[in-house]
């Protein structure tokens, strides 16, 4: 077994407003929790946190539009985001909100250190100003072209086309997106600014010790940014709704600014973990934080504590600058990330998911076409780690009906109902394993260590791939042992055929629980009940052999029902009508 561990993870948070896509779910909150759930099968200590992003613009106006509060509209929302992760089965140790009071607590903290230590700033802005709207808008409700790459459709944020970050005065021909008003105006406005500038060496030095197990994605992200130059980044706005700047910073300078919505978002993992800790009597602490330390040292302590944060790629800068700069500016030794996966996009049928322009299969709706375990596996089978990927309805229905129906559900269901067939139900203990079955364990040790290895550098689609060769060489076994054959003629060599092919069953629902755990289970069923600690079923450990001989002759198998059901062609057809293609 391997040595036990302290793992921290973190998933870049859901903006509260909406109903996530597909691209949102594979991109961050999927392989997160498939990572969790593998930690915790290893035994590793792991706390896995999310939360709904709940501050910012967007939540104001969308408010507006519902004709309710923004608090109202964040409770709505962040109820349904929460059901939908439950029935995608992300098992988080605490889903929080970053509207909660822990993290205003937090968010004040950082902000009075970094204002205490000289790394934040007063700075008269222009910002954008729509009188047709009667409002200053907020970076993102302002679009326009992007400066870099000439995309027509940047915000004032962030180009979501070339990933710049950007100011709503950078863009070409501004216009709102509230009203599409052209007579934008760019108005003085005082704002805190954080010195980013100042922390380009220490940035450049950290994210180079991390080039060799960060995702080249983040990496080239960050390279780029500090290439560029760094410029000090602006985390105040004109709102109502967010974390209000208190007096004691810039001597009341700010009344009636709140904090921006990418300050005091990250800083909720921590809030988060402080809210799953204050409920089970543990202090937050002993996951963030280490002792007293000099700020040369910050972010370097907790060696004990490996952290893990996942996101896709267009979360990367302010993961790579701009909370690291508020946790090195705090001179307190909060930790720093220690493996940052970043993801590509997932498109859908040759263009972009869009929750704006409702494109694409949102969560919801993919559960009314299939069980979350389907999605679970396919989205991490065809995750966009190296490149973006592509959602097409066919290469969905030939994975599901291949992969899961045809390898891994026809495998169970023919062993457990040939058991029930010929052996009265109860696994058969005649015969001894020989030459076949000491190959299999032999290929199968091989296998499982190096699926093991992709799971725990979350190198997701190689260890999608090692586990279906686990599943056909299972089929592949039972296909060259043909225990309906030989159980006409020979008894004994059929039951060691069929005992092996349900210890299979059995290593095959502990090998497939951190990604399809409700299926995982529906298989461990057929052998036995699944009976383990917290719900969490236990890795396979390194004795193959006895892994695949554990089972007790005598003991009751239950075959389940079908498995996974097949996708038809017309079934293909009648979905892509449904839900379009490329636009």
């Amino acid at each position: 077994m391997p040595a036990k561990k302290r793992i921290l993870i973190t998933s870049a948070l859901p903006y509260v407003a909406g109903v996530k896509h597909l691209g949102n779910l594979v991109g961050s909150m999927l392989p997160a929790d498939i990572f969790a759930r593998f930690c915790r099968a290893r035994g590793h200590e792991t706390v896995a946190i999310c939360a709904t992003d709940e501050h910012g613009a967007p939540i104001e106006l969308a408010a507006l539009e519902e004709g309710i509060g923004p608090r109202e509209f964040c409770d709505k929302w962040h109820a349904v985001q929460k059901k939908l992760g439950d029935d995608f089965g992300l098992a988080w140790d605490n889903f929080g909100r970053s509207s909660s009071p822990a993290n205003h607590e937090l968010t004040l903290h950082f902000a009075r250190q970094l204002w205490k230590n000289g790394f934040l700033e007063l700075k008269t802005t222009k910002q954008a100003y729509s009188p047709t709207d009667g409002r200053f808008l907020p970076d993102r409700y302002v679009i326009g072209t992007c400066p870099h790459c000439g995309y027509e459709r940047a915000r004032g944020d962030q180009c979501e086309n070339c990933t710049r970050v950007l100011d709503p005065v950078d863009l070409i021909h501004p216009r709102s997106a509230v009203s599409g008003a052209q007579d934008v105006e760019i108005r003085d406005s005082t704002h805190l600014f954080l010195k980013q500038s100042q922390f380009a060496g220490k940035l450049r030095s950290w994210i180079e010790s991390h080039k060799q197990d960060w995702s080249p994605v983040v990496t080239s992200i960050a390279f780029k940014w500090l290439d560029e130059g760094l410029r000090d980044r602006g985390i105040t706005r004109d709102l109502e709704w967010g974390i209000p700047v208190p007096d004691d910073i810039a001597d009341g300078a700010l009344k009636g600014k709140v904090f921006y919505v990418w300050f005091d978002a990250p800083i909720e993992y921590i809030a988060a973990t402080k809210e799953w800790a204050d409920r089970n009597g543990k202090d937050y602490r002993d996951w963030w934080q280490g002792p007293a330390s000099s700020s040369e040292v910050v972010g370097q302590t907790k060696k004990d504590v490996t952290y893990w944060e996942f996101m896709g790629k267009d979360n990367v800068p302010f993961h790579t600058v701009g909370f690291p700069v508020t946790i090195m500016g705090s001179g307190e030794p909060w930790k720093l990330v220690d493996r940052l996966k970043g993801f590509n996009w997932l498109n859908y049928d040759g263009g972009k998911f869009s929750t704006s322009g409702k494109r694409g299969i949102f969560m919801d709706k993919a559960l009314e076409i299939a069980p979350a375990d389907v999605w679970r596996y396919y989205l991490i089978a065809n995750a966009p780690e190296s490149s973006d990927s592509n959602f097409t309805w066919e290469h969905f229905a030939g994975v599901v009906n291949k992969d899961l129906a045809d390898v891994l559900g026809n495998f169970v269901l023919r062993v457990t109902k040939f058991c029930v067939a010929r052996f009265d139900g109860k696994l058969p203990g005649e015969g001894v394993y020989g030459d076949e079955e000491k190959a299999l364990i032999a290929e199968l040790d091989r296998r499982i260590k190096t699926y093991t290895d992709y799971l725990e550098a979350a190198d997701f689609r190689k260890a999608m791939g090692e586990l279906r060769a686990i599943w056909v060489a299972g089929n592949e076994y039972l296909t060259r042992a043909a225990p309906w054959t030989h159980i006409k003629t020979d008894r004994d060599r059929a039951a060691i055929g069929v005992r092996m092919g349900l210890n299979l069953v059995h290593v095959f629902a502990h090998l497939t629980w951190p990604v399809m755990p409700e299926l995982a289970k529906t298989i461990h069923l057929a052998i036995q009940p699944v009976g383990y600690a917290n719900g969490v079923v236990p890795w396979v450990d390194d004795d193959t052999a006895a892994a695949l001989d554990s089972l007790i002759p005598g003991q009751p198998i239950t075959p389940p029902e079908v498995l996974v059901t097949k996708i038809t062609d017309e079934q293909v057809e009648e979905l892509k009508a449904r839900f379009g293609g490329a636009a």
